[in-house]
């Protein structure tokens, strides 16, 4: 858990320094720097924004660069320096590191913001990252491979793109690249497969938490990115001519996708037609079933509450592989404890969304920050934890209500 926070020029936060409890609520006008604190817990965890990936962005003006540095309840510290030419300082213990997956998996970060309501309708990455967070910090082996995958995918694209008429000797380079790229996908898919396959009862249990009336009509499905049944490179060669003409790399674990479906007994005539529907049977194999993407059918609110239970269900899972992981380990190595970012959510949820978001949340030894446009959430935090921090931040300056 973060016990001292410090960050500096960042934005609007020129110099901040604050202790954190388990429970933080940040309150402030728009504009005042209140997002831009969990921006700063976020870029020491993550090692990029989830605002803008430039650091020249949200380095402050007229400054050379921007510093997050934390201390954990256990001692260890954390820093990151983002430089404006992209530049970036990693430090553990005072020690400089130099992959940003070390602090990543000493802080693993968790945001709900506004940002990510639309990941229901945006494009496969989102989704994709979904699942790799909870890989990440469940399988050891998963990162190295995912980084090899993706130098060979940058190498083989770089390639596609520079001609349509390969040579012999990068003929041979790409097959070289291609074998590679399978070897790490078989893996890669293998750590994703079980790691989905665990999270699919958390899933549906907080379904059945905020949307209960669809609890028995929307399901989870993984998608590899290729058919996992056939060798990856055997696959790539029979595509290499269709490659060629677009310039990129079609299939592999970087197309893979999450998807949530909605199920429906009753087959409406007008979606028959529609591409995007699937009529099947039922488990019986009786009564027609129509399946189509779950954005297709619910209303803006209730992909709100679907993307909330998506990320929300991937807490207890996570605290579950840690409990079960700190069974095997010395009693002097440190406990990681997940942060929660929770950004204006009292924008984007109901009440009785908030109350169940919050109260789960409470239960789970997590720590979380908060923002509000108001303190009008202040009753509820103070029920639910028993020392919640209150803070209010004003152009760039915070101060402990």
């Amino acid at each position: 858990m973060i016990e001292r926070l410090q960050i500096s020029h960042l934005r609007n936060l020129t110099q901040l320094s604050l202790q954190p409890a388990a429970c933080n609520v940040i309150v402030g006008a728009n504009g005042s720097g209140k997002t831009s604190l969990l921006e700063a817990i976020f870029l020491l965890s993550r090692g990029k924004s989830f605002r803008h990936h430039q650091p020249k962005r949200y380095i402050q003006h007229h400054q050379n660069n921007a510093t997050v540095h934390a201390k954990l309840n256990d001692s260890r510290t954390l820093a990151i320096q983002k430089q404006a030419d992209a530049t970036t300082v990693l430090r553990l213990n005072q020690t400089t590191v130099y992959n940003q997956s070390i602090l990543t998996e000493q802080l693993p970060t968790l945001l709900i913001d506004p940002s990510t309501m639309d990941m229901l309708e945006q494009g496969s990455a989102s989704r994709r990252q979904l699942l790799d967070w909870l890989v990440f910090h469940m399988k050891q082996g998963f990162h190295p491979q995912w980084v090899a995958y993706q130098r060979l995918l940058k190498q083989r694209n770089s390639l596609l793109k520079k001609t349509r008429q390969l040579t012999q000797v990068q003929l041979s380079e790409l097959k070289s690249w291609d074998k590679g790229l399978s070897n790490h996908a078989a893996l890669i898919h293998h750590y994703r497969e079980r790691i989905f396959t665990e999270w699919q009862p958390y899933f549906s249990e907080s379904v059945s938490q905020l949307l209960p009336s669809y609890a028995q009509q929307l399901s989870l499905s993984y998608n590899a990115g290729y058919d996992t049944s056939v060798a990856l490179d055997i696959q790539l060669s029979e595509r290499l001519e269709q490659d060629l003409q677009l310039g990129y790399t079609r299939i592999g674990n970087h197309r893979a996708d999450i998807h949530v479906h909605w199920r429906s007994n009753e087959v409406a005539e007008r979606n028959k037609e529609s591409s995007n529907v699937i009529i099947e049977a039922d488990i019986n194999g009786k009564l027609p079933v129509l399946k189509e993407q779950a954005a297709n059918v619910l209303s803006r609110g209730e992909k709100k509450l679907l993307i909330t239970a998506l990320r929300l269900s991937q807490l207890p899972l996570l605290l579950n592989a840690i409990e079960d992981s700190d069974l095997s380990v010395s009693a002097s190595q440190p406990r990681i404890t997940p942060v929660v970012l929770l950004d204006d959510i009292t924008a984007e949820l109901d009440v009785r969304a908030i109350n169940i978001l919050l109260t789960t949340l409470s239960q789970l030894p997590c720590q979380v920050f908060m923002t509000s446009l108001t303190d009008e959430i202040a009753p509820l935090v103070q029920q639910l934890w028993p020392k919640p921090n209150m803070f209010h931040v004003k152009q760039g300056q915070i101060t402990l209500a």
